[in-house]
C-alpha cells in the first residue's frame, strides 16, 4: 500500500508546478471523521491513476452553501469572496469535489461573484477518467453484490447528473437495484438546505428514516451515496432500523478504492 501524499496548492506553486486539478475537500471531508474516509479514498484513486492534484489546506474556507441555504446571503457572499480571491490568486481552472453542495455552489453561484472555474463532482471526474482509459475498475469484493444508489439532490435534480455515478457502479459488476423513488423523483435524505446543522421540525417521521426504509426495501447489501451529508443521514437511518450489521453505507469513491484494494 503506497503512502498517501497530498500536496497543498501553496507548496506546488512554490515549486513552480501547477496541478491538473484542485481537490476541493469541503467542511465535511475536512472535519467529519466519517467523511474523512471518503476524502482519503478519493485522494488514493487520484494518486493511483497519476492525476496531479493539490488541496488548499488551511486556505480553503466553507463555500458558503449552508449560510446561503439558511438565508444569510451576506455571510455567503463574504465566504465566497474570500475563496474566490484565493482561487483566482492561484489561477485555478479546474476543481473537483466529493461534496455535491460544494459542487453546486462553486459551479453555479461563484461565477456571478467573479469565480469562473470548470467544476466537477467526483463521480463526473472519475467517469471521465474511466472513459479516457486512465482509470480501470474491476468488481473485486463487490462483484455480484446487491446495491442501491441514492441520488444526492444537488448532484441530481439541481444539476441533472444521474448517469455518471451509475456508469461507475456498472463497472464494479454489481447488481444495481433502484429505489422506487430515484433519479428525478429521488427523495431528499433530509440534510440539504442547511438542515444538516439543526434539529428537525415537528412531524410524524424523520425523513432520513423514510429514505433508509426505501433503501432497505430493495434488499441491497450496500447503500451507495455520492455526498457526505447523504452518507451521514443514511447511516443514521440504517442504524435506527438496526440494520447496520447487514447493510453498509459507502461513498462511490470508497467502493472504487476498496475494489482496487488501494
Amino acid at each position: 500500500m503506497s503512502t498517501l501524499h497530498v500536496p497543498t496548492l501553496a507548496q506546488m506553486t512554490a515549486e513552480g508546478k501547477a496541478p491538473e486539478v484542485l481537490f476541493w475537500v469541503g467542511c465535511a471531508g475536512s472535519f467529519d471523521d466519517r467523511a474523512k474516509k471518503i476524502t482519503k479514498a478519493f485522494a488514493k484513486i487520484l494518486q493511483h491513476v497519476g492525476v496531479s492534484f493539490a488541496v488548499l489546506g488551511t486556505e480553503e474556507g466553507c463555500t458558503g452553501d449552508p449560510a446561503k441555504r439558511a438565508g444569510n446571503e451576506f455571510l455567503f457572499q463574504m465566504q465566497a469572496m474570500m475563496n474566490i480571491q484565493v482561487l483566482n490568486g492561484y489561477e485555478v481552472k479546474h476543481i473537483v469535489t466529493t461534496c455535491p453542495h460544494c459542487f453546486n455552489t462553486l459551479k453555479n453561484e461563484y461565477p456571478e461573484l467573479g469565480g469562473n472555474y470548470t467544476v466537477e463532482h467526483h463521480s463526473q471526474f472519475l467517469n471521465g477518467l474511466l472513459k479516457a482509459g486512465r482509470l480501470k475498475i474491476e468488481g473485486g469484493q463487490f462483484r455480484g453484490k446487491k446495491i442501491t444508489f441514492h441520488d444526492p439532490c444537488y448532484l441530481g435534480r439541481a444539476n441533472g447528473e444521474y448517469e455518471a455515478p451509475r456508469e461507475l457502479l456498472e463497472k464494479l459488476d454489481v447488481e444495481l437495484r433502484e429505489m422506487r423513488r430515484c433519479k428525478q423523483n429521488g427523495l431528499c435524505c433530509g440534510a440539504g438546505g442547511a438542515q444538516m446543522f439543526k434539529e428537525a421540525e415537528k412531524g410524524t417521521a424523520e425523513i432520513n428514516h423514510v429514505r433508509a426504509d426505501e433503501a432497505l426495501e430493495t434488499k441491497a447489501e450496500i447503500v451507495v451515496a455520492g455526498c457526505p451529508f447523504c452518507n451521514t443521514m443514511l447511516t443514521d437511518g440504517v442504524k435506527n432500523r438496526e440494520k447496520e450489521a447487514e447493510v453498509q453505507v459507502l461513498d462511490l469513491a470508497e467502493m472504487i478504492a476498496l475494489a482496487e484494494e488501494l
